[in-house]
């Protein structure tokens, strides 16, 4: 079945030019962004990675939804084992009071650095026992009903959170492994995948609808996605220029490592890597932008959503 137009959702990184720049550059980058069709904007969560490097993620989402409320936030993806649930839930509800239906959370263990478990006093080998935990209660939490807890790492009793967030808040689990798999069918509303192919997006998402039915989660409204980095330019070698400087500099590993799943050139080239995880089922897109200005990354950001949006609107065959 053709995918319809208005299941494809494609947003823009909101980098550090849009976040932290000067006050007019950054309410004119995400008027740009509203203005150019995009459906959301997403951030990043880190606590000190790699040396130092961060950004809270919900702090970040509440900084956009003030410069531009016409755009929902994807925070993709939080690292919430290194939180207390409590506050937490605080925050969501605080922001989403403000903004009802303005924020996705994306959720996942992190591991590429370790070290950033181990400052927050954190076993990194606890991290996804401890991130099942974290999504339960906060789950429980969201509901506005009392929350007493007995787990392994999070003890509570009574503990309320009011008002629910109404609509209720997506939470998408992100992540690669088979613990992973079986989280987001456990407790997810989708899977928010990176580096992998269409073939293994259709069949890791069909896995997590099986187990969540058989879990008796038949009734989810899935909403299963991809974040991608990719280098957009005209000239093929300045865009793979682009993606790889970036990719290198935050992951600290060899692009070549990713550069399979990592798209680069024009914007329709981009649509068209991007069409078969259409295809096999996604309906969110995230993308990391690398270009020659943060104008041109949201520019071709819009670019790739309506190139996307013109194919599924094309008749069968």
């Amino acid at each position: 079945m053709m995918p319809d137009t208005a299941s494809i959702r494609v947003g823009a990184l909101a980098d550090e030019t849009m976040l932290y720049g000067d006050h007019a550059l950054r309410r004119a980058l995400f008027d740009r962004a509203a203005a150019g069709g995009l459906d959301h904007v997403f951030v990043a969560d880190h606590v000190s990675f790699h040396a130092g490097v961060g950004m809270d993620g919900l702090t970040q989402a509440a900084i956009a939804s003030t410069l531009e409320p016409r755009l929902p936030v994807y925070v993709g993806v939080y690292l919430l084992a290194l939180r207390r649930m409590a506050p937490v839930a605080r925050q969501i509800e605080t922001l989403v009071r403000a903004r009802p239906g303005g924020l996705i959370l994306g959720v996942g263990v992190g591991g590429e650095d370790r070290h950033e478990m181990e400052v927050c006093e954190i076993d990194p080998g606890t991290r996804g026992r401890r991130t099942n935990e974290c999504i339960e209660v906060l789950r429980g939490l969201l509901s506005g009903e009392p929350v007493t807890y007995a787990g392994e790492f999070i003890q509570l009793e009574e503990a309320w959170i009011r008002p629910a967030p109404d609509p209720p808040l997506p939470i998408i689990v992100g992540g690669r492994s088979e613990a992973a798999v079986r989280r987001a069918a456990r407790f997810g509303d989708g899977w928010l995948a990176t580096w992998c192919s269409p073939k293994r997006f259709a069949e890791v998402t069909g896995q997590i609808e099986h187990l969540a039915a058989e879990a008796s989660r038949g009734n989810v409204p899935w909403r299963h996605g991809l974040q991608v980095w990719c280098g957009v330019d005209p000239d093929r070698d300045r865009a793979r220029n682009f993606v790889k400087q970036g990719m290198e500099q935050l992951y600290r590993i060899p692009f070549e490592r990713f550069e399979r799943y990592t798209p680069y050139g024009t914007a329709e080239d981009i649509a068209e890597f991007l069409w078969p995880y259409v295809e096999a089922g996604s309906s969110d897109f995230n993308v990391t932008a690398q270009a020659a200005s943060a104008e041109a990354a949201i520019d071709a950001t819009a670019e790739i959503r309506a190139r996307l949006h013109e194919r599924s609107a094309r008749p069968p065959g």
